[in-house]
């Protein structure tokens, strides 16, 4: 059971958060703890050792980001949750989970939730599986990521898949890394075209073809990538998917 804290100073959001985690998502998610200032909050998350906070960001007195900084370690994912869109740079720079806009939604906090389990799956299993080996000679062709500050290379084979977070993009690695970007899921599809190692699944996510250990079929299609994340296949692009599915495989 993933232990949960939510921190919030206005009520109606700390009840709105509370309704949708019981209501939805009770048999994985437990609230331990309910805070509507820093303080409180400082002593909750070292009494409760949370995996995941939901932490506002304008609050009286502490924001969100100085109550962080007071904390001699992080262990645990965090979701920040305000009313406003400017601080997204400052929730990267914080290493974020995710960052939703006031009111929640149950859409927008399921897909905040599905990005907390595959990345807890990718660290549990990261230290006991290698999932690629490259051997011989072969040249290892990395790509260049603008970041805020600077740019990032990544080996291309090395990117599980990427996943579209409004005007951000989140790209996940087999080593567990998460990189967000400025940058859309269009944008980065654009640049990882001509590799024709990725093809894009659903409006959210772009694939590594290269991952998929097999495809899950049941109400709808789904792709299990070697280490576990199940991914979603949307209905229009199915046909094509599995096109360019089975031609990767026979290539």
């Amino acid at each position: 059971m993933n232990r949960i804290i939510i921190i919030d100073d206005s009520s109606t959001s700390r009840i709105t958060l509370e309704k949708f985690l019981t209501k939805n998502f009770s048999e994985k998610y437990l609230i331990v703890s309910i805070c509507e200032e820093a303080e409180s909050a400082k002593k909750a998350i070292i009494e409760h050792n949370p995996d995941l906070v939901f932490l506002d960001i304008e609050m009286p007195k502490k924001n969100g980001f100085e109550l962080l900084k007071e904390l001699k370690s992080i262990k645990f994912e965090i979701i920040f949750t305000t009313s406003h869109p400017d601080y997204a740079i400052n929730a990267i720079k914080a290493d974020a989970l995710d960052y939703l806009i006031k009111p929640i939604n149950l859409v927008d906090l399921d897909n905040a939730l599905r990005r907390f389990e595959n990345k807890k799956t990718l660290q549990n299993k990261k230290e006991t599986k290698s999932i690629i080996t490259k051997t011989g000679n072969e040249l290892i062709k990395k790509i260049a990521f603008s970041t805020d500050t600077g740019y990032e290379f990544i080996n291309l084979n090395s990117i599980l898949y990427c996943e579209a977070n409004s005007n951000y993009c989140r790209i996940f690695c087999d080593d567990g890394r998460e990189i967000l970007l400025a940058k859309t899921l269009k944008n980065i599809e654009e640049q990882l075209l001509s590799s024709n190692l990725f093809h894009r699944i659903h409006k959210s996510y772009l694939v590594n073809l290269n991952y998929i250990q097999r495809l899950n079929k049941s109400s709808s299609l789904e792709v299990e990538l070697q280490n576990g994340i199940k991914l979603p296949v949307s209905f229009r692009r199915k046909e094509n998917f599995l096109n360019k599915f089975k031609e990767n495989i026979e290539t």
